[in-house]
């Protein structure tokens, strides 16, 4: 699926009381603000969606009621990481069975993979699977740091890893994945606060939480880019800059289950260890979007 581009929303998934069930209900409508908003694909069970915080079954559940709910409205990129890569493949294969357009994979793991394995990781899910898988480099998260190289050997080894976000929050992995792919790889910035610069480097999108709370601004942005408009571009992002900190700083399920919360959409609180947004953060929150507004 190369036509994934723009600005793809990150879902959250809704708790009931004291972090206990789905409430799919809330699910869908938060799905259908983001698709209203415009945003070109939806992406649940990321970080924002707490995918790792999920028992398999309430996984399998998120995955089969956020494909079947977007119906092909907008593509939908499912992240099936797993510690292990059974469990992997097994997701992939869930997500694909119902409809997924393509597979994020995030090689997450308790001891530190060799280039060897992480291959081996990738290896064995693209042979799975038959849809597109977008490789997710974000060490802050997974504990592992893939090189432009090292992705690069995945991307030509893998025949269906097809494209790469890329999280590192360092904008010359974007440069040198241009420059070492020449061209050829279609990658998405991951890093909020990079947004303006990762689409001068060439970034065929942006994964984000953002448009739950301010999707015309990030279109805007988005846009603007596209034509050429820097002055613009940069006006625009300098503009919400300070939301994506917020974001980034507060951390994506608190963040953003708090500001919509704000916006009238109840979706529960994030699922323990995480806290909900404290009052102080969400006060400075309420500033920040009455500010945007």
């Amino acid at each position: 699926m190369s036509n994934i581009h723009g600005i793809i929303g990150y879902t959250i998934t809704p708790f009931g009381a004291n972090g206990e069930g789905l409430d799919l209900p809330a699910l869908g409508r938060s799905i259908d603000r983001l698709i209203a908003g415009g945003v070109h694909a939806i992406a649940p069970l990321g970080s924002t969606g707490e995918g790792a915080y999920l028992s398999d079954a309430e996984w399998d559940q998120v995955a089969e009621f956020s494909i079947k709910h977007v119906a092909k409205r907008v593509p939908t990129v499912v992240s099936v990481s797993d510690l292990t890569t059974a469990k992997a493949v097994r997701r992939a294969r869930f997500a694909e069975a119902h409809g997924a357009d393509v597979v994020m994979v995030l090689p997450a793991s308790y001891w530190k993979l060799t280039e060897a394995e992480i291959l081996a990781h990738y290896r064995a899910i693209g042979d799975s699977i038959g849809v597109p898988i977008m490789l997710y480099n974000n060490p802050a998260t997974s504990g592992t740091d893939m090189s432009v190289e090292l992705i690069l050997r995945i991307v030509n080894g893998v025949e269906n890893v097809t494209m790469v976000k890329e999280s590192t929050g360092d904008i010359q992995r974007m440069h040198k994945l241009q420059l070492l792919g020449e061209g050829r790889v279609p990658f998405y910035n991951g890093c909020n606060p990079l947004a303006l610069e990762a689409f001068a480097a060439g970034a065929k999108g942006w994964c984000t939480a953002a448009p739950n709370l301010i999707a015309q601004l990030n279109l805007d942005l988005y846009e603007a880019t596209l034509a050429g408009d820097l002055g613009k571009a940069r006006e625009l992002f300098y503009r919400q800059l300070p939301l994506l900190d917020f974001i980034l700083k507060g951390g994506l399920p608190a963040t953003i289950k708090a500001g919509l919360r704000l916006t009238d959409l109840e979706i529960g609180d994030p699922r323990l260890p995480v806290f909900p947004l404290s009052e102080a953060g969400r006060n400075q929150l309420q500033a920040i979007l009455k500010s945007l507004s």
